[in-house]
């Protein structure tokens, strides 16, 4: 009965922890970003009307549900993003420049726009369980990817904040999705 206690033991401690699943996708409790360790702090899914577009998480190095304190941390963070369903670069790049106009307009609105060209390069046509993500760390920058492709990173933690008000701003593009992300 010990034998058979210690080898699940082993059996679990293996296996890798997962904090959440979402729409059939693991999302682990921790990941690693710049040799620290971000927790996740909530995920759920992102719908344009009753459509599944993707679930998402968000890793941060303390949690929190304020938004704005999550926004305003120089301190690394990432949003995690698997497709379920096709989605093309036009509409991803369509979704970032109105989430940009709705939560971070204002003087340096055009700068912004401008700075979003940079990684359009970064985004390929997604494809049902493709990956992508958006991670700011401090002194770099906001580096955006998918897997299998080349990243690009724009300085600038401006940048990085117009990033996350898409999902945590005012008027994020799901409300539901930035609840969930809050842990809320």
């Amino acid at each position: 009965m010990k034998k058979l206690a210690a080898a699940a033991l082993a059996l679990a401690v293996a296996l890798p922890a997962h904090a959440k699943k979402v729409a059939g996708v693991d999302f682990p409790e921790t990941i690693e970003v710049a040799g620290k360790a971000l927790k996740l702090n909530g995920a759920g899914l992102r719908k344009k009307f009753i459509i599944k577009v993707y679930a998402g998480g968000l890793y941060l190095t303390e949690p929190s549900r304020d938004a704005d304190a999550v926004i305003a941390a120089d301190a690394p963070k990432r949003v995690r993003m698997v497709f379920l369903r096709d989605v093309t670069k036009s509409q991803i790049m369509d979704a970032y420049r109105d989430g940009f106009r709705a939560n971070s307009g204002g003087p340096n609105l055009d700068a912004l726009l401008q700075q979003l060209k940079t990684i359009e390069p970064a985004i390929p046509n997604m494809r049902e369980g493709g990956e992508m993500f958006v991670t700011y760390v401090p002194g770099q920058g906001t580096i955006v990817g998918a897997a299998g492709g080349k990243p690009v990173t724009v300085p600038g933690k401006d940048f990085a904040d117009a990033m996350f008000r898409n999902w945590l701003g005012r008027e994020p593009a799901d409300g539901d999705l930035k609840k969930s992300m809050l842990g809320r």
